[in-house]
């Protein structure tokens, strides 16, 4: 232990929770993150891009995490939580660099935030409310806030994240011969919804493919980023920054049950969510209301499924429109976390991949 305890002594050690929903991590930061400078939120995330990326890549790439690990950093202070509209802020970060919404890490996060009473990390953890059981909170992502529920004793969380909407259905998308690869058409049509994030949707019957999907998906992301340029269509009503394809979502509705579907998400460079993606089933569940098929405030629940969740009768999540904005629909998700661990990270500054890797092989 003697080796043990002497790293956990060092300066600049970096204290992490592990969690997964889903089978998808979420590492959340809980100590040994520098300050972030910034009256905003959004500008607090431009300045750990801007001055503290290599720890978002230590702590997400090799050797410390790999390709498909997913972080939270907690930001105890933001102009939401001044003003009292919320209790604590996050900024989320994956492989790649920071999204501004996560599902999946919401829902870690809500069985976490409840759990504990340190006050250091959680300042506001004491004036959370509890009624008949069940706690709520209000968490600042970049795309707003989100309002969760953790019931007592419980690994299932609830959320209802900012308004969500569709930017546009039926676009259709020319596949030119260079790009088709397994793509067995011409034109696909592909709908972009946001759920605090901007996502391609398309399913796998518009793709004619059941192999190469991440391959398809990459066509996709690349033709579909040229055509909103041109036409504008991936706009957000009030923030700049929000304004960018986060990734492409390929659904099955064959899969998934009665009441539910198969999604498979792909982001970030390639990443594969093993969830079902939290701000996905808000973009898809937007998308299901427009499209007709799904009710508003009818406390109607349609399930969604990951390629890891469909292998597992209780991991999928279940998403619910409840009421109509003006800036969207206020969609309610629900999924369930579980803790795997807890972690403590050290950097050599002699180590010269003291700040990730990604693997790659030479041509």
């Amino acid at each position: 232990m003697d080796t043990f305890n002497s790293l956990l002594s060092r300066q600049n050690v970096i204290m992490t929770v592990e969690m997964h929903t889903s089978g998808e991590p979420t590492r959340i930061v809980i100590s040994g993150y520098p300050p972030l400078l910034g009256t905003t939120l959004l500008e607090k995330r431009r300045y750990a891009k801007e001055h503290h990326d290599n720890i978002r890549r230590r702590l997400m790439l090799e050797p410390r995490g790999h390709a498909g690990m997913y972080g939270a950093i907690l930001v105890q202070e933001t102009e939401l939580t001044r003003s009292g509209e919320a209790d604590i802020g996050v900024l989320f970060c994956h492989n790649e660099g920071y999204s501004t919404m996560c599902g999946h890490a919401t829902i870690a996060l809500g069985r976490f935030l409840v759990d504990t009473r340190d006050l250091e990390m959680f300042p506001r953890r004491d004036t959370l409310r509890t009624v008949n059981g069940t706690t709520e909170l209000r968490i600042h992502a970049p795309c707003g806030v989100i309002r969760v529920s953790v019931p007592f004793n419980s690994n299932e969380v609830t959320f209802l994240g900012a308004p969500s909407f569709v930017s546009k259905r039926g676009l259709l998308v020319d596949i030119p011969l260079n790009e088709r690869g397994c793509i067995s058409r011409e034109q696909v049509t592909v709908d972009v919804a946001y759920g605090g994030a901007f996502y391609a949707l398309v399913s796998v019957q518009q793709l004619g493919v059941k192999d190469n999907i991440a391959e398809a998906a990459a066509a996709i992301e690349r033709l579909v980023n040229l055509k909103a340029t041109q036409e504008e269509i991936i706009k957000h009503p009030t923030e700049r920054d929000l304004e960018f394809l986060y990734g492409v979502i390929v659904t099955d509705k064959t899969q998934g049950g009665p009441r539910g579907e198969l999604g498979l998400c792909f982001f970030a460079g390639g990443q594969v969510d093993r969830s079902p993606t939290g701000s996905g089933v808000m973009a898809r569940v937007a998308l299901a209301v427009e499209e007709g098929w799904l009710g508003i405030g009818t406390d109607e629940w349609w399930r969604y499924e990951s390629v890891v969740s469909l292998q597992k009768d209780t991991l999928g999540f279940q998403g619910s429109a409840m009421e109509l904005r003006e800036e969207g629909i206020v969609v309610k998700v629900k999924g369930k976390a579980n803790y795997t661990g807890a972690s403590a990270f050290v950097c050599e500054e002699q180590d010269p991949l003291k700040d990730g890797f990604v693997l790659s092989f030479p041509e």
